[in-house]
């Protein structure tokens, strides 16, 4: 059977309609998923990030770092190639670890849209070679190329935007949007379309976690043992800090710390909206089952995206945006009224379970 994106917005106006038509929208301000934007604690009143009047990748030294060390050049495990710290952090020229293993990079992919010359990054330089992401941005690998471009014509028209005033990436993002082409904007969609969104995640529930310090709205380990607790949050970190910060190994993936039992919690949020039977009666739950729109395996339909096996931090950020208006287009209007009632610990329960679908590697224990 063939959806049309009408269907879907049928399909998605009924359930609406049927389940949550007496919900409102929760007002900003409760249950912010800080943890998800790469945040410790609140915003200060009136702090927010700044719109970027232009974007300058780093291609000089930094004075801070030992000057033989940032030219001498690295290697990684699988690789034929050697690039130096100074390479791997050229946003206007991207690395690639492992060409053989994805379409050729475009100028695009390497470069940045070309208005904006040696003032832009390289689409493979956050989202990688292969799509996947990390957990500050989004994992593009996979999805539906139309889902692509709707999402970049948002960010151009102002229709999507982040809930969490200071996520600068997001600003950087939509100014990148703006200096596409409509051409450049369909040649990442197609080129991310072809990748496939493999394993990436490890989910492992715990009370207690590393400690941990945030890189531009990424949780990096500072210890090897669990001393601080975790305490209702998800905490994606590197699997080898170094491998994808230093030298963003793109096969290096990324742990993701859940509360225990958190992810059967979301399995049946995700697959029954959490609906339950008392005295015989269908009693609805406080959201309507994913599977309706996402599809059977959660991989996505027709334009809709897959969303199992992805990032957690970006799923929250994703549910949180939505319940907060900042992404305003009709099938986003339609997921409001199925993620309002969803309080921060449903949250975190239904990204820990779609983060664990194909993930790379067992369940992990506690």
């Amino acid at each position: 059977m063939t959806f049309t994106r009408p269907a879907f917005a049928a399909i998605g106006g009924f359930i609406a309609f049927a389940a949550f038509a007496a919900i409102a929208v929760r007002a900003a301000g409760t249950d912010e998923p800080l943890w998800a934007y790469g945040f410790a604690s609140p915003a200060a009143p009136g702090e927010k990030a700044r719109m970027p009047a232009q974007i300058t990748p780093v291609r000089t030294q930094r004075l801070n770092e030992d000057p033989g060390e940032q030219i001498r050049l690295r290697h990684i495990d699988g690789s034929k190639s050697a690039f130096s710290l100074l390479e791997i952090r050229n946003g206007n020229a991207v690395v690639d670890w492992f060409p053989a293993e994805h379409p050729p990079l475009t100028a695009l992919m390497s470069h940045g849209p070309a208005r904006l010359g040696n003032n832009a990054y390289g689409c493979a330089f956050c989202h990688m070679p292969n799509g996947k992401g990390r957990p500050e941005n989004a994992p593009v690998a996979g999805l539906p190329v139309a889902y692509f471009v709707r999402q970049m014509a948002d960010m151009r028209n102002g229709l999507r935007t982040s809930a969490e005033p200071r996520k600068a990436n997001t600003l950087a993002m939509i100014f990148l949007a703006k200096a596409m082409t409509d051409a450049e904007i369909k040649e990442a969609g197609e080129y991310f379309a072809s990748l496939p969104a493999t394993p990436w995640i490890r989910v492992v529930e715990t009370d207690r976690v590393p400690r941990t310090r945030i890189s531009a709205g990424m949780f990096l380990p500072v210890e090897a043992e669990r001393s601080e607790l975790l305490a209702g949050r998800i905490i994606e970190v590197p699997e080898n800090p170094d491998e994808t910060e230093l030298l963003r190994n793109p096969h290096s993936g990324f742990i993701a710390y859940a509360p225990v039992g958190s992810v059967r919690k979301g399995e049946v949020l995700v697959t029954t909206g959490g609906a339950t039977v008392v005295n015989g009666q269908s009693v609805p739950g406080k959201t309507v089952a994913c599977l309706a729109c996402h599809g059977p395996d959660l991989k996505g339909v027709a334009e809709i995206p897959g969303i199992a096996g992805r990032s957690p931090s970006y799923l929250a950020r994703q549910i949180y945006d939505i319940q907060q208006g900042t992404r305003k287009t009709p099938l986003s209007l339609l997921m409001q009224p199925v993620v309002a009632n969803l309080k921060g610990d449903d949250i975190v329960a239904i990204v820990a379970y779609l983060a664990s679908l194909g993930q790379r590697s067992p369940l992990a224990p506690q």
